[in-house]
């Protein structure tokens, strides 16, 4: 069946696979239905374009990875001046809104797909005090608020993995029966940005609520089946840029991924790795995370080299063509505090199968109706 299936993806429109499924059990329904979701890109009767508003935005990261799943952005809302500059010089065609999401409040002028964002995370950070609702850097409820009054089809939140603790468990149940509430279903999932493709240990919270007549056509991302590339292999050619002697020695030694970039925020932390422990994983890696460098080890260097903003950029997952804005202190913490776009990517890929697959099921049921 999944074999049958599968030879007509690339080929079928939604509406025909719809017809198909109808003719299955229930068992072979929900095989198929995983099927399609995770291996189909349709290729006709669909809607053209789905169209998305970013909140809390930073330099771009889950922007540009919903951006790659096909979603049109209305508007990106971010309150740091230089994170707005990035998204500017990088995409000079997006609406980016400069403000505080508490006096947030779009109308925008087509039907919204998808609110995403990535609310601030020191108040479930491990780092920081755990005061979760308590925290006045909470903006989960302002996130909610704008899903009251925007009604999206879809939802996409992230945060770090501290979320998933069980202080917050009582946390967690109230937002998701508030937007039981507001007619979606929702569920949370921890996702590790090495099982897309980054090569860096970095596991992130992601939230999607869909409505509910469209949530049983979402399915959660399959991790990719080949392992992200080492950091060596990853930042081999930029440690060589300057003939540095040491690279070949050094792209064996940096023979795993990376662990977690750490961006730090305004009140706290600056251009380096981490604190001691990340430090200790950084240099087991031949790396040494007490500061960032302003550019590739020289050809006589000796000793362990240091990241610079670039490198951690593309640990980060970003291309190399994304430009970031500001002193060098600015930059690593726009790239430390950044989604993964590639993650963004793969999850905003599985809600644009999801908005595709209910759009061929409604359209199914009117043909029936006109022909019954």
């Amino acid at each position: 069946m999944i074999q049958e299936a599968s030879s007509f993806l690339h080929n079928a429109s939604p509406s025909l696979l719809v017809r198909y499924i109808a003719l299955c059990d229930i068992g072979a329904k929900m095989m198929l239905y995983k099927v399609i979701l995770i291996g189909y890109t349709p290729k006709r009767g669909v809607k053209v374009a789905y169209y998305s508003i970013e909140l809390c935005a930073g330099a771009g990261g889950q922007a540009l990875g919903l951006e790659k799943a096909g979603f049109k952005h209305i508007e990106l809302l971010e309150i740091d001046n230089n994170a707005c500059n990035t998204l500017r010089f990088n995409r000079p065609d997006w609406k980016v809104v400069e403000g505080d999401i508490r006096n947030y409040s779009p109308k925008p002028a087509v039907e919204l797909d998808l609110l995403a964002g990535g609310v601030p995370c020191p108040p479930f950070s491990v780092a920081g005090k755990k005061l979760g609702a308590d925290d006045e850097r909470d903006l989960f409820p302002e996130a909610l608020r704008l899903v009251s009054e925007l009604k999206p089809k879809a939802v996409m939140l992230e945060n770090v993995r501290g979320l998933l603790d069980s202080i917050f468990d009582e946390y967690r149940t109230k937002i998701i029966q508030t937007l039981e509430r507001l007619g979606y279903s929702a569920d949370w999932r921890l996702l590790n940005a090495s099982d897309y493709g980054v090569s860096q240990l970095r596991p992130r919270v992601v939230f999607i609520a869909l409505r509910k007549e469209i949530a049983p056509y979402f399915f959660w991302p399959n991790p990719f089946e080949k392992n992200p590339p080492t950091v060596g292999e990853l930042l081999y050619d930029l440690m060589k840029k300057k003939d540095w002697k040491g690279a070949a020695w050094w792209k064996k030694t940096a023979c795993d991924i990376a662990p977690t970039i750490v961006g730090g925020s305004k009140k706290h932390g600056g251009p380096d790795l981490g604190p001691t422990r990340a430090r200790k994983a950084w240099a087991s890696l031949g790396v040494d995370g007490k500061g960032i460098a302003n550019d590739s080890p020289e050809k006589d260097f000796e000793g362990m080299p240091r990241l610079t903003v670039e490198m951690v950029a593309r640990i980060q997952g970003f291309p190399s063509d994304w430009v970031f804005t500001g002193s060098k202190t600015n930059k690593y913490r726009q790239i430390g505090n950044a989604f993964p776009p590639p993650v963004a990517q793969a999850a905003g890929i599985q809600i644009k199968k999801a908005f595709d697959m209910y759009s061929a099921f409604v359209e199914h049921k009117i043909s029936e109706r006109k022909f019954a």
